[in-house]
């Protein structure tokens, strides 16, 4: 007999932790993995929780025991696998039905298989979840998109494992289709951003100023109680101040500078060109990623060109602060204009506002300023945060020190790829008049057009005046 009210296929760390959140909730989960042992491992070590979990290692009989209509998470590797285990599934289920795939999937594959279950009957929802193991365990941002109905179904336990901020669940049902998998998509581009530009500052601290990692780790913990509050900021403290216990040194001086990346941070900048928004702290930060990774060219450059020059920063710590609240600014606002613009393209209506909102809470990004954010956007004020009234007071006040910042980085050969981005940025869209006119002319002298010339319209032919050539 159907006893569970959820399952959960795929019990690796994630996994686990997502389904003893459920169990702890007081929800009862059925679970199964391709590996027998791990389903008796996982309910033999679940403690007080072992009741609330039914552990099944046939699938046919791990489904059956799932109370109809039946929700099903799906915890494995992106790809190829979460096809693999919807296939196997889908001879198993009934109409009303649905998957819940909550790793980190592409967009468009999530896309794909909403179009391609939705005919079957069978419900799917790609669901972002961020906070990474510990959100998993204890209360992640819930990021859920596709089918309205088995959201539904779905949603009583998802808003009960999610994080809580002021008592409210952040968790949310966004849009159809790949809505969710896309939201979680720029959430990771802006981490990517975010991460950079605290690396960045670390790296002016410790070589532009001489500070050692602990010094460093009692500013960002300063920090961390100012406007800079957030998880990211918080948890560098931790790491500038932890130390090795074999040679007792600080732990970061002795972790090779090369950081991995899973592919979340690339695909934001690869929609974020295509949808033609620019979005240039996540590509730099992509691109800091991918240039860490060659760490036997650096060595060898930096040996032809000799290491940089040692001078000294000229920068004070309140300059670095705000420096980097602006850059953090930048980033949040050009991971929302992509949003708005896929919103705007996929017929989604993100709710930009409940967005930020589902944010605060269980997620990598939650900050202190995501309040500020989702008020703009629930008062309908702008798509790009630059202009929205509290965030050009912030602005106006903080783009001096990052000026100075990233001025200071360049003349100290110390790369900030990710500020001077922000900064570039920045100073692009505040410019009423560009130079992209003499980018226009270069195209049209060597096309068939004329000018759209300043005040003058095209002539009895439609052809707009120009002399070029003449």
């Amino acid at each position: 007999m159907a006893s569970a009210d959820i399952g959960l296929v795929g019990l690796a760390v994630m996994g686990s932790n997502l389904a003893l959140n459920i169990a702890e909730k007081g929800y009862t989960i059925a679970v199964h993995n391709r590996t027998a042992a791990k389903i008796d491992e996982f309910v033999a070590d679940a403690g007080d929780l072992r009741p609330r979990i039914i552990g099944k290692a046939d699938l046919k009989e791990f489904v059956e025991s799932i109370k109809r209509p039946r929700s099903i998470i799906i915890m494995v590797k992106a790809g190829k696998p979460v096809d693999d285990v919807i296939e196997e599934l889908l001879p198993l289920l009934n109409k009303g039905d649905a998957i819940l795939e909550c790793g980190n999937s592409l967009y468009t594959d999530t896309q794909r298989r909403f179009d391609y279950l939705t005919p079957k009957g069978i419900g799917y929802l790609g669901v972002g979840v961020s906070g990474g193991e510990e959100g998993a365990r204890h209360g992640p941002s819930i990021m859920v998109g596709g089918s309205k109905e088995q959201w539904h179904n779905a949603e009583p336990v998802l808003k009960a494992i999610a994080a809580k901020f002021n008592g409210e669940p952040c968790c949310a049902y966004l849009g159809e289709g790949g809505a969710g998998h896309f939201v979680k998509t720029i959430h990771n581009g802006i981490e990517y951003a975010d991460m950079q530009m605290i690396a960045e500052v670390y790296g002016v601290m410790r070589d532009g100023l001489g500070m050692t990692p602990k010094q460093a780790s009692d500013i960002f913990k300063e920090w961390n109680k100012g406007p800079l509050n957030s998880y990211l900021i918080e948890i560098t403290g931790y790491v500038l101040e932890a130390i090795d216990g074999p040679t007792g040194k600080p732990l970061v001086e002795l972790i090779v500078d090369k950081a991995g990346q899973k592919g979340t941070g690339r695909w934001s900048a690869i929609v974020a060109q295509e949808m033609a928004v620019p979005a240039t702290t996540i590509e730099g930060a992509v691109a800091a990623r991918s240039l860490s990774a060659f760490k036997d060219q650096r060595v060898a450059a930096e040996a032809i060109y000799g290491k940089r020059n040692a001078a000294k920063a000229d920068v004070t710590l309140a300059e670095l602060e705000q420096a980097l609240l602006a850059g953090k600014i930048a980033a949040y606002a050009q991971g929302f204009a992509v949003l708005a613009k896929a919103s705007e393209e996929n017929g989604w209506n993100l709710p930009l506002g409940t967005i930020a909102k589902i944010w605060r809470a269980g997620c990598i990004i939650r900050s202190r300023f995501l309040d500020q954010m989702a008020a703009a956007y629930d008062k309908g004020e702008s798509v790009n945060l630059l202009v929205a009234p509290d965030f050009v007071t912030i602005m106006k006040q903080a783009h001096p020190s990052l000026r100075k910042v990233v001025a200071a980085g360049a003349l100290g050969e110390f790369p900030l790829i990710c500020l001077s981005s922000a900064l570039s940025y920045f100073d692009s869209y505040r410019q009423g008049q560009g130079t992209a006119n003499l980018i226009q002319g270069q195209r049209d002298f060597f096309g068939a057009h004329g000018f759209e010339i300043v005040g003058r319209g095209p002539d009895q032919h439609g052809k707009w005046p120009s002399t070029l050539g003449n």
